[in-house]
């Protein structure tokens, strides 16, 4: 169940993003890609809770499962977006 995500048109243009915040999920992404850990985050970002950073992690694994399995499925789309 997805609590701490959110999605709304007229935040960050329908990005989906932390709830009660205007922090997107992709931001958060690249934080843990430059290198932060989970506790750097929470302390950069006191808005954000365990919780919600962990519900970050488990959308992103989740999302790109989903993605690798469609794609695997049609080998035209992922040549097309390679």
């Amino acid at each position: 169940m997805i609590t701490h995500i959110a999605y709304d048109n007229e935040i960050l243009s329908g990005k989906p993003h932390i709830a009660g915040t205007r922090l997107s999920i992709e931001f958060i992404l690249e934080l843990f890609a430059s290198g932060a850990t989970k506790e750097d985050v929470i302390k950069s970002y006191p808005q954000l809770t365990t919780e919600a950073v962990e519900e970050v992690l488990k959308y992103a694994e989740k999302f790109s499962e989903t993605a690798e399995r469609v794609l695997s499925k049609n080998t035209d789309l992922y040549k097309r977006l390679s």
